[in-house]
């Protein structure tokens, strides 16, 4: 991990300026202002060999010395209002940024006299000035081209092109490079208490490291992981791109994807709002993404992008998925063979289909999801009606899904996205994926019926149809019984 140094020039003075200005004739422990330097005190800690990389403040150090000046020159009358003043403008590290001292020392002189005056009105604070205006002048003497430096810019220990490398402050994750999961334990230690898991691929933010383990927060678990299981810093920038999926959410009531990014642009197909699409391009003011009629653009007006990350799971969040699904898998199933039961006391097809389509053959070790594939199938040449839910009729892809299941007792919404978290998820996905399993892609979902194929309501041209389950990327695969 990669640590942030803080460097600041509280103020144009040097290290004895503080102490013989500042302070009079108090006696001061070094070692509590010994990170104290100002733009001259740099340049002369750097003429006798400190090392810049050890010159930096907290914001807690920078009020204490604050107010230690102010205690200890009250009874002289001296500059305690300007170098006050002084501090609290050139410190602000609440957010471990760099700080700059972009003024330079005549200018911070002037503000810290001025303010003594004004606050004082005494003829110290004059002198006082003149005396910190003296410190610095030696200070720059000692080191002309730091002088520069400090004038401008100081250290910047964060760049603009370090930022523009990691916008998204990637390199401060941790990402779980395992078989299956790796456990995370309430202290640095295998002796530790096993919290939860940070599965392959998962990720948690860095908040320190000890004796080779990471302390994360990742959803809702907090804990230690071990550092060798993992990587962060620059090897979880390039990783993040490869295990986050960027996503754009619908934010308007129906979204035009066209073929071109531009208005003027033909309209590749609709999507409703809070659809979830993954992001192929980020463009200017366009985004490229994927949908079942093919890849196209939308504005970037109209959707909020962001980058998921699949997280830690606490052990009372796995125990309670755990009996979850099995309890939905119980009522799916009873649900089912109620409706099978119905189906065969009445010759009638529940769906009346108007195809001719003859419905394959269909196996698998799970009965009630083969009878899910074998129903579905029967509708194969029936229309595509955008927002619709009739299996005969016309119906848009999450519908036809949700009406499937309708027929067997189960309720799932009319939304790809939503399809996602339903059910449970397979292990492996598409290699382990069973007949009536959920294949959800982006801003697309089928019926999985065995054999590598699909069944779903694909697009306005071709309708209900079969097709290859990778003729797309599969985002997640779910199982209902």
């Amino acid at each position: 991990m990669k640590k942030k140094i803080v460097t600041i020039a509280l103020a144009a003075m040097t290290m004895t300026a503080i102490l013989t200005v500042g302070l009079g004739n108090s006696e001061v422990d070094a070692t509590n202002v010994r990170d104290v330097l100002p733009a001259g005190g740099v340049a002369l800690a750097l003429g006798e060999g400190l090392d810049i990389s050890e010159i930096y403040i907290e914001q807690t150090q920078a009020a204490a010395l604050s107010q230690s000046i102010v205690q200890n020159t009250s009874s002289n009358g001296f500059i305690d209002a300007g170098v006050e003043e002084v501090l609290k403008m050139e410190v602000d590290v609440s957010n471990n940024e760099t700080v700059l001292a972009e003024m330079p020392a005549s200018d911070i002189v002037s503000a810290a006299a001025v303010s003594a005056a004004s606050t004082l009105n005494t003829v110290n604070a004059s002198a006082a000035a003149d005396s910190l205006a003296m410190s610095i002048q030696i200070g720059a003497e000692r080191s002309v081209e730091m002088r520069e430096v400090m004038d401008s810019t100081v250290v910047e220990t964060v760049s603009q092109e370090d930022k523009d490398l990691d916008p998204e402050n990637f390199s401060d994750l941790v990402i779980a490079q395992v078989t299956n999961y790796v456990n995370v334990r309430d202290i640095p230690s295998e002796e530790g208490e096993i919290v939860g898991k940070l599965y392959d691929d998962s990720v948690g933010n860095f908040i320190e490291e000890e004796n080779g383990w990471y302390k994360i927060t990742s959803g809702r678990c907090t804990g230690y992981v071990k550092a060798e299981y993992c990587v962060t810093g620059e090897a979880a920038i390039e990783l993040a791109r490869e295990v986050g999926t960027r996503v754009a959410t619908v934010n308007t009531t129906t979204l035009k994807v066209r073929t071109e990014p531009s208005t003027e642009s033909s309209v590749l197909g609709l999507v409703p709002i809070e659809e979830d699409l993954s992001v192929l391009e980020e463009l200017d003011g366009w985004v490229k993404v994927s949908i079942e009629e093919g890849e196209g653009y939308v504005s970037a007006e109209f959707v909020n992008l962001r980058t998921d990350f699949v997280v830690a799971e606490s052990r009372a969040e796995e125990e309670a998925r755990l009996e979850r699904e099995r309890q939905e898998r119980e009522a799916a199933q009873a649900a089912a063979r109620a409706a099978q039961a119905a189906a065969n006391r009445n010759t009638t097809s529940s769906g009346g289909s108007h195809s001719t389509y003859t419905v394959p053959t269909i196996t698998g070790d799970n009965s009630m999801g083969v009878s899910v594939a074998q129903y579905a199938c029967q509708f194969v040449g029936n229309p595509y009606v955008y927002g619709g839910s009739s299996l005969t009729n016309g119906t848009d892809c999450s519908g036809f899904v949700m009406s499937v299941y309708a027929a067997f007792g189960v309720s799932l919404p009319h939304s790809s996205t939503a399809d996602r978290s339903r059910g449970y998820a397979v292990e492996g996905g598409v290699a382990n994926a069973q007949p009536g399993d959920i294949i959800c892609y982006s801003g697309h979902v089928g019926i999985y019926i065995g054999n590598g194929q699909i069944v779903h309501a694909s697009n306005e041209r071709t309708g209900i149809i079969i097709s290859n389950v990778s003729y797309r990327s599969v985002l997640a695969v779910r199982r209902i019984f």
